[in-house]
């Protein structure tokens, strides 16, 4: 082979080797730091990158994008002395490739390192329910500690969380129990304070139902004494009309019986007959063990004699109650007046006896009365003021409804 043409291709082959060692590419958000002969040049951004051929040297490429490193679960000790399992999240950015090339080796192992010993010292100081509740303070004295330390290496801690604190298996027993107990204490508490407004509620409802109570009884008994009183006046009103009544009707009776007894002029022994026969009537009744003869008995067997044609006795004289004149009858209505012992006149009957005004009654009507303007007139006298004066508005008698005035009584029709 011709030596010409090896040189050539060698020299070629030289000149691509130092073409592609001059022309370096590199990407966005990544940073590269240019060392010449081993001292540091510039730091070189994202594009074209032209080197110096054997001289000029590009470390590895820094991202310069925020990266999230997770770290594993580390024991902290609090300070009442239990251990706990943090694990924790950083994010970082780096900020100057130059710092972070040559003032740290390794910055993602160093802000690990770091982040646990701050988490120590941080939870070192706190007890197990601080620790739980103090998330956000914990992530705030770590992003704290940790941007002041990683600032002379170029890097930004951007925040720190905690993702998950795991106290021991015990204590995480003694937190549900206590948990559980305080639910229990909750629901007990809330359990007696349902039955306290149950029971005041059920108390005040019996309360009310007993006032209503007593005052539709109070209603009730107010009613039903004016109805009472209201019956007992009409009552009276009627009893009164009645006897009234009667006694016109036995008034009138009397009279007419004794008018028309005189009017027919009975002989001594109809009357002697008449009284035979009522004296079986004084005799009756059980308790009757003995009975009176009266005086007039022998008169009467005198005239039951007479009537058989003997003699009565005396004389023929008449017994004074049938000489007896009467005073009322037909005679004492203007017409002619007759003796007991004198003869009937045929030419003066008798006359008819008017009974058109036996069943007037001269009684005012009940609801003309002044008890019957005004049947709750004995609510304001001074002893019910005062019975009432200690009531409430709503019960005073007042609130009943008023009762309705007697109706007017009819006058009895005429007897025919």
């Amino acid at each position: 082979m011709n030596p010409v043409l090896i040189a050539i291709l060698v020299i070629a082959v030289l000149a691509i080797i130092t073409l592609i060692r001059s022309v370096r590419i590199v990407p966005q958000a990544r940073a590269g730091v240019v060392e010449r002969l081993g001292r540091y040049t510039r730091t070189q951004g994202a594009g074209v990158a032209v080197l110096v051929p054997f001289i000029d040297r590009l470390r590895p490429l820094i991202d310069l994008r925020e990266q999230v490193v997770s770290f594993p679960p580390q024991p902290v000790i609090t300070s009442d002395n239990l251990t706990v399992a943090i694990d924790s999240v950083i994010y970082f950015q780096v900020t100057d490739p130059r710092s972070a090339t040559y003032e740290i080796q390794n910055y993602i192992q160093a802000v690990e390192q770091l982040t646990i010993t701050t988490l120590r010292n941080v939870v070192g100081a706190l007890n197990l329910e601080q620790t739980l509740t103090s998330r956000d303070s914990i992530n705030t004295q770590l992003r704290g500690v940790l941007d002041e330390a990683t600032g002379p290496w170029g890097i930004r801690v951007a925040r720190v969380e905690i993702k998950a604190i795991e106290p021991p298996a015990s204590i995480r027993d003694a937190m549900e129990k206590q948990m559980r107990a305080d639910r229990d204490k909750r629901a007990i508490i809330l359990a007696a304070e349902g039955q306290r407004e149950s029971a005041i509620k059920t108390a005040e409802g019996q309360k009310a139902a007993q006032i209503l109570s007593a005052e539709g009884s109070k209603a009730a008994v107010i009613l039903a004494a004016e109805a009472d009183r209201q019956s007992r006046i009409l009552r009276a009103e009627g009893d009164r009309a009645a006897r009234y009544l009667t006694s016109q009707g036995q008034a009138k009776a009397i009279e007419t019986t004794f008018g028309a007894i005189h009017a027919a002029k009975p002989d001594p022994a109809l009357l002697a007959y008449q009284y035979l026969q009522t004296l079986p009537q004084i005799a009756q009744g059980d308790a009757n063990k003995m009975w009176i003869v009266p005086s007039e008995f022998s008169k009467a067997l005198e005239g039951l004699a007479g009537l058989a044609g003997g003699s009565n006795g005396s004389g023929g004289a008449t017994p004074s109650w049938l000489a007896a004149t009467s005073t009322g009858g037909p005679a004492a209505d203007g017409g002619p007046a007759r003796s007991a012992e004198g003869p009937s006149d045929a030419s003066h009957p008798a006359e008819p006896i008017d009974t058109a005004g036996w069943f007037d009654s001269n009684l005012p009507p009940a609801a003309t009365l002044p008890e019957a303007a005004d049947f709750r007139a004995s609510d304001r006298d001074p002893d019910s003021l005062e019975a009432r004066s200690g009531l409430a508005p709503d019960s005073d008698a007042s609130a009943f409804p008023a009762v309705p005035p007697l109706p007017e009584v009819p006058p009895l029709p005429p007897a025919d």
